[in-house]
């Protein structure tokens, strides 16, 4: 048989399991199976446990297409091939906050005691086989489920741990954010590191001697054993499926019970301390809007710098999808806990400092794609955002409009707010940092920077003489 000379490029995360591979073709997410995989698929589609799962938006949405029309990388034709729904907008667990790892160990979790409970496992743990639709998780790893065999372990115990578990005990127990942990390590944090950090007294807090300690001993005890060995020695010890799902169970009682220890930051109240005026923001929101519906709805915006998702949550009247971005950990927390009680579809926060975006990383650098690469987008509002980075963090203002511009998709918009030095947030910034060092900060230099790479459409001064927004197409 002729395979039809589709274009298929193959996602660069998905290559550790050798059973199945996602892929893109014609603009659609597919999956490829081996023999079998797709003997997996089959039992998996056929249960009652899977489909209820998709209906209820737990699991992706996943069909069967035509296999012969997208050949597998060696040129043999896959056994079967899945198409998935595609998620508005990838993220990673280093870019959540504290509730979204939480809510997705726990979907985790959920997905795991369903598939237990018919007869199924799910083969992996990691916090990448799940994802986001808004303020609600998504598993997204089909290929990961498998029947359960007797005597065997949750394969994915040691991921789940890793990557989520782990995460959580740090910040809930500690008071330290797990971003830079799991951004610095793409298999997440391992047992023997969690283990140096909690001795003495922090041994016994909830979770850390059985998920921490006992596992890194057993892990040192089994180092030199193969997999078959410790899965031949656990069923000798009477190991069950009633075991693991009642491990699930307990697992998921103690990250129930797991909030964020933290301390209150500047950014927490910066809609109090702000400089706005009520004739400000009301203008603000005017510009935006008007922005937003100018033309055709915007697939994708992003809100860089989102606070306390104001603007996000405007954008999301007009738009497909937005994505906002908060480098504070507790403001952007506070941000999700708001939207995941309106059940907001349309806008996924996400945790990010702007000055030193999330880049590629795992293998090669391509395993997980770097933010700029990921967000591109029709509509990106930088509001109140420009002399943060140029002020408070020495980035030179021509690189600031520069980042700005390159988060637009050609002939995309920038809506930028330039705050002037006279400002009183501006001159707070300037205080702390040496005189003259900020010369170029002026807004005629501003203003030539953004006409340099972009045209501008409008130009507007908001009523209180010390801010100037601008509405430009990149590219254009």
């Amino acid at each position: 048989m002729t395979v039809p000379d589709t274009e298929v490029r193959g996602e660069p995360g998905s290559f550790r399991d050798p059973t199945n591979r996602v892929f893109y073709a014609d603009g659609e997410v597919l999956r490829g199976l081996d023999a079998r995989a797709a003997e997996d698929w089959r039992a998996l589609a056929a249960s009652d446990f899977f489909p209820p799962l998709v209906a209820a938006g737990k699991v992706c949405g996943t069909e069967p297409v035509a296999a012969a029309r997208f050949p597998a990388p060696d040129g043999r034709p896959w056994a079967a091939v899945l198409r998935h729904e595609r998620i508005p907008f990838v993220s990673h667990p280093y870019e959540w906050t504290f509730g979204m790892l939480r809510d997705a160990a726990l979907l985790h979790l959920e997905v795991l005691r369903a598939a237990l409970a018919a007869g199924f496992t799910i083969k992996d743990g990691s916090a990448y086989n799940l994802q986001w639709r808004g303020a609600h998780p998504v598993f997204i790893d089909v290929g990961s489920f498998e029947p359960a065999r007797d005597g065997e372990p949750w394969a994915g115990y040691r991921q789940f741990c890793q990557t989520l578990l782990y995460p959580l005990l740090l910040t809930a127990h500690l008071g330290v954010d797990f971003q830079p942990w799991l951004r610095a390590q793409v298999d997440g944090i391992p047992a023997e590191q969690m283990r140096r950090l909690f001795t003495g007294a922090r041994r016994l807090l909830p979770g850390v001697p059985t998920h921490v300690h006992l596992h890194s001993a057993l892990q040192r005890r089994h180092a030199a054993a193969s997999g078959s060995e410790v899965r031949e020695q656990l069923r000798t010890a009477g190991y069950s499926r009633g075991l693991a799902l009642a491990t699930a169970r307990r697992i998921e009682r103690l990250i129930r019970r797991l909030r964020p220890r933290r301390v209150r930051s500047h950014w927490a109240d910066y809609r109090d301390t702000c400089t706005y005026s009520a004739g400000d923001r009301a203008a603000k929101e005017r510009f935006v809007a008007a922005a937003l519906t100018a033309g055709p709805p915007p697939e994708l915006v992003l809100d860089l710098g989102a606070n306390d998702g104001r603007y996000a949550r405007l954008a999301a009247r007009h738009a497909g999808y937005v994505v906002a971005v908060e480098q504070d950990p507790a403001v952007a927390d506070e941000l999700y806990a708001a939207l995941r009680a309106e059940e907001q579809p349309r806008v996924l926060p996400l945790v990010m400092d702007l000055a030193d975006p999330s880049p590629g990383g795992g293998w090669r650098g391509a395993e997980r794609a770097p933010f700029a690469r990921r967000a591109r987008a029709d509509v990106v509002l930088a509001l109140a955002v420009a002399h943060h980075l140029a002020i408070g963090r020495n980035v030179p203002l021509g690189q600031v409009v520069d980042q700005l511009a390159d988060a637009c998709a050609p002939g995309g918009r920038l809506l930028v707010e330039f705050v002037h030095p006279e400002d009183p947030m501006a001159r707070r910034l300037l205080a702390n940092r040496p005189a003259g060092l900020f010369g170029d900060y002026r807004a005629e230099v501003f203003d030539r920077l953004l006409a340099a790479r972009c045209r501008i459409r409008r130009r507007v001064e908001l009523p209180g003489g010390t801010r100037t927004l601008y509405e430009v197409v990149v590219g254009g």
